[in-house]
């Protein structure tokens, strides 16, 4: 027996299923702030590519994937 992958169905422009667009990814630069939602507030220290930052929140130094629904750019 072999698996099938599913086959993409069409979308109809005026079906009300559309698919959700990603929203963009933000563009942070260094000594930023920003808060997550877990971690609190934190100060961007390096970019090292277009999705990804790493962030002192002042316990420690994380590393942030973008997009992100937990961050917040302030």
């Amino acid at each position: 027996m072999t698996s099938r992958t599913p086959a993409a169905r069409p979308v109809f422009p005026s079906s009300p299923f559309r698919p959700i667009a990603p929203p963009p990814v933000q563009k942070f630069s260094i000594d930023d702030l920003l808060t997550h939602d877990r971690h609190g507030l934190g100060r961007v220290v390096s970019v090292p590519g277009d999705h990804e930052v790493h962030v002192d929140f002042g316990t420690a130094v994380r590393r942030i994937a973008l997009p992100n629904p937990k961050v917040t750019r302030l």
